[in-house]
């Protein structure tokens, strides 16, 4: 599918490859909004970098005016070429309407126009909407888990925590993705030999009210990922009920991708 350099969606936001200077430093000003920590502020240097050197850096604009981004940069491993997007963001204003995913599937056309069939990135597995919009709405898969992926930073965001982080694999020409695509389940159903992790929904609120409790929850939960996925398992999808979410893993011999 050939990415136009704009097309439009039904919240009629407006989804473009930024290059230039203006639209850099819009950048920035979302990353200072949303993250709020000049730890992890992108100079306008990578941006340039990432444009020249085949990432992406793509803006979604409500008229004139950028209420969102994400920034990939190009990698490889193991001699696969792949796109690591290592930020997506949206203005509180512009949340819920949609624009995180049609950045994502923007940038999924550009990369499929170039002839890249996999995007990664990392994300923290105590951000469950994150973590089902990744799973759910995109349809990547994870099965690895990096500890303290950024070291402890000043962000609000991470709340003093440990930046554990997940590694989304989205494969774009996957069943999963196309699934996903047309607004359906990834995997059409779970096997019986899967396991769960089971994350508190209120952990947000318990990084505030008892960051002890939640770095509690974050230690078990990283030793879990850590021995499911030592056994070769794959994270497939995120279940949600009563007061937790549950990543759904299985074993990853070809029987965990639909």
């Amino acid at each position: 599918m050939e990415p136009s350099e704009s097309v439009q969606t039904e919240v009629k936001i407006t989804y473009r490859h930024c290059r230039t200077h203006e639209d850099f430093l819009a950048c920035q000003r979302i990353e200072r909004e949303v993250w709020n920590d000049p730890e992890l502020e992108v100079p306008i240097t990578l941006y340039v970098v990432a444009v020249e050197t085949g990432g992406q850096v793509i803006g979604a604009f409500d008229g004139e005016r950028m209420v969102g981004f994400t920034y990939a940069v190009p990698g490889i491993h193991e001699g696969r070429i792949y796109l690591h997007s290592h930020q997506t963001g949206v203005l509180p204003e512009a949340r819920n309407r949609g624009v995180g995913r049609g950045l994502k599937l923007f940038q999924r056309a550009d990369a499929l126009a170039r002839g890249i069939d996999l995007v990664e990135w990392t994300f923290d597995p105590l951000e469950l909407k994150n973590a089902y919009f990744n799973l759910m709405r995109l349809g990547a898969e994870v099965r690895r888990f990096v500890p303290n992926c950024y070291g402890v930073t000043g962000s609000p965001l991470h709340g003093g925590l440990p930046t554990d982080r997940l590694v989304a694999e989205w494969e774009l020409r996957s069943e999963r993705a196309e699934r996903c695509l047309s607004e359906e389940p990834p995997v059409a159903s779970i096997r019986a030999d899967a396991v769960r992790i089971a994350v508190p929904k209120a952990i947000g609120k318990l990084k505030v009210s008892d960051p002890d409790a939640a770095r509690a929850v974050q230690d078990r939960i990283r030793e879990e990922f850590q021995k499911w996925f030592g056994k070769g398992y794959v994270v497939v999808a995120i279940e949600t009920d009563g007061e937790e979410s549950c990543y759904v893993l299985e074993p990853g011999d070809g029987g965990a991708k639909s």
